[in-house]
């Protein structure tokens, strides 16, 4: 199992980070042992002092794919679910300034809190989904996938340009405005139109 993710996939968040805006998805992996499981929580690490929660949809690929055709992408994935990109902010920012991967700052473990996953069909619109993440009950991130500059199926096809897609793949979709720091102590929840799908406490 790989975990896909895409950075710079909704306008706001590109802006609150004062980033460039990409003419083509850009991609980043963390392997599967960022995958945090459910019930545990989130241990703070000791090389940052700077994480921050990115909430974001993520899909579940459901067959094996190469050079998937756009039309066909929705094929791909049967269930969605809803996880935390957690970014060590402060190692990334070093890494940037020296052109350098972002992996460090990323796919540590337990980097990538995901929620069960359920059938899409649950849901009316893909193309139109809320969803939010709460700190201690307050809503800190919320968002929209009509405002995705790359849409689900177009990701798929993307990604399956360049990497074979197979059963059990995660693909994290990309995070709204909003992004800030957790500290010790927090419960975070995350919803997917009004349904809790993901809820953990940091340590």
């Amino acid at each position: 199992m790989k975990i896909i993710c895409i950075g710079r996939n909704y306008a706001d968040h590109i802006a609150e980070l004062n980033n460039e805006q990409p003419d083509a998805p850009v991609i980043f992996s963390k392997p599967d042992t960022a995958q945090m499981r459910l019930g545990d929580a989130f241990y703070y690490p000791d090389f940052s002092q700077d994480i921050h929660h990115e909430v974001e949809i993520v899909l579940k690929i459901s067959k094996i794919g190469k050079n998937i055709e756009q039309k066909f992408a929705h094929k791909y994935y049967d269930e969605i679910g809803v996880g935390i990109d957690f970014t060590a902010r402060d190692l990334q920012a070093k890494l940037k300034a020296k052109g350098l991967p972002w992996e460090l700052a990323k796919a540590f473990d337990r980097s990538a809190p995901v929620s069960e996953f359920v059938p899409k069909t649950d849901f009316a619109d893909l193309q139109n989904l809320n969803f939010h993440l709460d700190i201690n009950g307050e809503t800190r991130q919320s968002g929209n996938t009509s405002m995705m500059l790359f849409k689900m199926d177009y990701i798929i096809s993307f990604v399956s340009q360049y990497f074979t897609l197979k059963k059990g793949d995660f693909i994290f979709t990309g995070t709204p405005k909003g992004v800030g720091p957790v500290k010790i102590g927090d419960r975070l929840t995350a919803y997917v139109e009004d349904r809790k799908m993901l809820e953990f406490d940091v340590k």
